[in-house]
């Protein structure tokens, strides 16, 4: 049977009258974690330009998506340096104080101006790095860059840099979740929590799809969400396998609904989480059995992730890609899966699913947290699927959401 995770003892607010997230804390943890791969890896040096990753390892968010324009300089040994986006650059250095060393960020925008722009801005940007490394006697060491596009690995090997990858490492240092990072999590499941309640409340025949969107961002910024996605709302005849999300469809009598919210976020640290419903009856027979294959097959896959367990342990109570109907296990890529959550990102180590863990296991650890899916159903007459999160204690895996799992919610309440 699966054990539920103990629920958080505040709120999303700050207080001085209570032990809650440790911001301070969470910083050292995350670049105590990478400090210690880079000596490990006798790397001195990684380059960063993920968004992700830079919040990983600075705190700061980014005003930003766009690739290039901002990134880090992050040492074993040394303060970082990082390179922020016009605006930020002049706006946040008094905000956030621990970062010592700012500079203004390179960035071509993607070359809108021209390739001559490209040639100016990687001109600067492979100097600029350079000289970062010479003034710290790190420019004849292996220089680790996760996140970079072509032009600036082109301009740093230019300059004679010793390229290496850095994106597994940074895979490798998320992995595991302090307890900060686990109560961020803990407390983006209760905010996703309060997200469902809102949609069932209102999930009814004449209501749209989009309009479960609105309802959904709604409940998670006014239960402390630092973003909130529109979630992606599948309806009706679209439920099985995965048909357009959020189609306009007006719910009727006797819709399956399933819903996914994976872009709810508190301090970065980002849900992942799919429920669904039935609207204006009791579920049939067929929709029952559908369900209750897919509880027991999670429960099971769950129930095996424990520390000293591998992926290749749970991946087995996944069936086979030929259960239903497909040729090979890549038609179920992120379909019948198990992964990694934690900062910013939808996928994180570890991994379970067939494709890839029985041949290529990976060891659970306390610590780890992850999202465990599946889905069952008949293409074009409907199906179900949900999504729970959950953290690995000494004691095995834990969820984290408590919204009611083990049959689907009939809506209106």
């Amino acid at each position: 049977m699966v054990k539920m995770a103990s629920k958080l003892t505040f709120g999303p607010a700050i207080a001085d009258w209570q032990e809650r997230i440790n911001t301070e804390r969470l910083r050292d943890y995350r670049t105590g974690r990478v400090r210690k791969l880079l000596r490990q890896r006798g790397i001195p040096t990684l380059l960063e330009a993920f968004t992700k990753n830079i919040r990983y390892l600075t705190g700061i968010k980014g005003a930003l998506p766009l690739p290039m324009t901002r990134y880090v300089l992050f040492f074993a040994d040394h303060n970082s340096v990082l390179f922020e986006h016009a605006g930020s650059y002049h706006q946040l250095p008094d905000q956030a104080p621990w970062i010592k060393h700012w500079r203004i960020a390179r960035c071509a925008l993607g070359g809108i101006g021209g390739p001559g722009t490209v040639e100016d801005e990687m001109k600067l940007f492979g100097d600029e790095i350079h000289q970062e490394l010479k003034d710290r006697g790190l420019d004849k060491e292996p220089l680790a860059v996760s996140g970079l596009d072509g032009a600036s690995r082109e301009a740093l090997r230019q300059r004679g840099l010793d390229l290496v990858d850095g994106s597994a490492l940074m895979m490798e240092a998320q992995a595991i979740k302090s307890v900060d990072e686990v109560n961020c999590l803990k407390m983006v499941a209760a905010i996703t929590d309060s997200c469902w309640y809102a949609a069932w409340e209102n999930m009814r025949p004449g209501v749209k799809d989009i309009e479960l969107s609105s309802i959904v961002q709604q409940a998670a910024f006014a239960n402390g969400a630092e973003d909130a996605g529109p979630g992606g709302w599948f309806t009706g005849p679209l439920t099985f396998d995965r048909g357009f999300s959020r189609a306009g469809r007006v719910l009727q009598v006797g819709d399956l609904v399933y819903g996914s919210l994976c872009a709810n976020s508190y301090m970065g640290y980002r849900s992942c989480s799919y429920r669904t419903f039935v609207v204006g009856r009791q579920p049939n027979a067929q929709e029952k059995d559908w369900y209750q294959r897919l509880l027991e097959r999670l429960n099971n896959v769950i129930e095996a992730i424990k520390p000293g367990a591998t992926t290749a342990d749970a991946a087995r109570h996944f069936p086979p890609a030929s259960a239903w109907g497909y040729k090979e296990e890549e038609e179920l890529l992120s379909m019948e899966i198990g992964h990694g959550i934690g900062l910013i990102g939808s996928y994180d180590i570890p991994v379970v699913n067939r494709q890839w863990s029985l041949a290529h296991p990976q060891v659970f650890e306390e610590g780890m947290c992850l999202a465990v899916e599946g889905r069952e159903g008949v293409p074009r007459v409907g199906g179900v699927r949900f999504e729970d999160m959950l953290v690995v204690t000494r004691n095995g895996a834990e969820l984290m959401d408590y919204f009611p799992r083990d049959e689907i919610s009939v809506a209106p309440r």
